[in-house]
């Protein structure tokens, strides 16, 4: 059984996808797939595509404790609750390794412990305590998504702006099913345990290219706005964002700009068998969304 922890999320989902079109081909038999989620409402779909659906809340270590079976693969996604997610994923992680799960991939950050902007300080922990339990692992660390762009191109085009402090800096970004497809790619192959990959498109864009490319595509001026890490910040807060989370994508943009998310492995291209997708394509797709 493969066993999918978050699956009604935007990246769970997709996994989730990925999989049942693997049965549907024959390569992985029917009646393999479970969803791990907190609301049963919201899988009513993927019970309906033959997905078995288990209930368990990261932040509730006791519903945890049937979520896993022994030999089991599981995936776990990284929560969504910056600066509570080291408390839910040990509860994961010791759920699955009393269970004895055959193996544990985890979704981390690009750069692994090499990472060492703020946001990558959860996901570092967490693969301390997965090498900690002693569980069969692969660390699958991925980079940013197309989407963290394209899904924010109203506000572009309204203004006509991409505000960054990240300078030159640049962006190896791929699709969020890029990503989900190399998770089933793990999940159903073999010779991954042990394994740390690093996750990143093919080509790494830098934030001046990326609003010409929405300009050219929109035929709306667009351009970049480089602005200081404190100024962003003030930007964001103003849009009705939290100062933590200012602060955070803040420091996101800083470490773009010191190149932490630049890097161009080949990893997640090997993994799906086909080349990244590009932020151009992600960015047209957004656009017939409009």
């Amino acid at each position: 059984m493969i066993v999918v922890t978050g699956a009604t999320g935007q990246l769970g989902r997709h996994v989730i996808d990925g999989l049942l079109r693997r049965v549907a081909a024959g390569d992985l038999p029917a009646g393999q797939i479970a969803a791990v989620v907190r609301d049963r409402a919201k899988a009513a779909d993927l019970a309906a595509r033959g997905v078995e659906v288990r209930i368990a809340d990261y932040s509730q270590p006791q519903t945890l404790a049937g979520a896993f079976r022994s030999g089991e693969r599981v995936l776990l996604i990284s929560g969504s609750e910056v600066g509570q997610r080291g408390p839910q994923h040990q509860a994961v992680i010791d759920a699955a390794a009393a269970a004895g799960v055959a193996l544990l991939a985890y979704t981390g950050i690009l750069g692994g412990p090499a990472a060492d902007f703020q946001l990558a300080a959860e996901h570092k922990l967490t693969e301390q305590a997965i090498l900690d339990a002693g569980l069969p692992y692969v660390l699958l660390r991925n980079g940013w998504y197309n989407e963290n762009y394209t899904e924010q191109l109203a506000p572009v085009l309204e203004h006509g702006t991409v505000v960054s402090n990240a300078g030159q800096g640049r962006v190896a970004s791929a699709a969020r099913a890029d990503y989900a497809a190399a998770a089933v790619a793990v999940l159903t192959g073999s010779g991954h345990e042990g394994a740390a990959y690093e996750l990143s498109g093919d080509v790494a864009w830098s934030f001046d290219e990326y609003a010409a490319e929405v300009a050219a595509q929109s035929g709306k001026p667009v351009a970049h706005s480089s602005v200081s890490a404190a100024q962003r910040q003030e930007i964001l807060k103003g849009a009705g964002l939290p100062e933590p989370f200012a602060a955070l994508l803040s420091d996101v943009d800083t470490a773009i700009e010191r190149g932490l998310l630049a890097g161009t492995s080949g990893d997640l291209a090997r993994l799906i068998g086909r080349p990244t997708t590009p932020i151009g394509q992600s960015i047209a797709a957004a656009l017939t969304l409009r």
